[in-house]
């Protein structure tokens, strides 16, 4: 598929940018496991989605630069990825996984916004079956939208680690 030939350089930033940060997530995770006894509880509804996210953009990236993709297996990949995604982030904005985000802030950066991302990447992969560049165009803007959530629930929970002194308990 030419059309995934145009969008390789674009696909490789963010491959490098969600494999770097994914990285750097899990420092932060051992951070707060120095400094927070106790508190491993909270991984699940805080970090999980965030690793999740970033992971989602790697391996998206992954899949969509494999060689002779034709522009079938192109939109199951992105289709599948979407899906997946959707069904995940859908579960925490309904509460079905027993996570309990309680501010609205939560509710948006690690359940409204992925669902929405999500839903991108399914219309994209959708789109791209006929119109491969305004499809591929979509999926772009999900990807972007996948790592700018990332990007500041990474940015929420460093700030986090970094304002308690360790040992002490606070709210992520």
């Amino acid at each position: 598929m030419n059309e995934l030939d145009r969008w390789a350089n674009f696909y490789l930033l963010m491959a490098a940018a969600a494999a770097t940060l994914l990285g750097l997530m899990f420092v932060v995770i051992t951070l707060a496991a120095e400094r927070r006894q106790g508190d491993a509880a909270k991984i699940p509804i805080y970090l999980t989605p965030t690793v999740i996210y970033f992971a989602s953009v790697l391996f998206l990236t992954a899949l969509l630069t494999f060689p002779n993709h034709t522009r079938l297996t192109a939109t199951l990949c992105i289709c599948l990825e979407g899906l997946i995604g959707l069904v995940y982030s859908g579960t925490s904005l309904m509460g079905g996984d027993k996570k309990s985000l309680i501010e609205r802030s939560d509710r948006l950066a690690y359940a409204i916004f992925p669902s929405a991302a999500y839903g991108l990447l399914v219309l994209g992969g959708v789109l791209s079956l006929h119109a491969p560049q305004p499809g591929l165009t979509l999926v772009a803007a999900g990807m972007l939208s996948l790592l700018a959530v990332a990007i500041r629930n990474s940015w929420s929970i460093a700030i986090d680690v970094a304002s308690i002194s360790p040992g002490r308990e606070n709210s992520k």
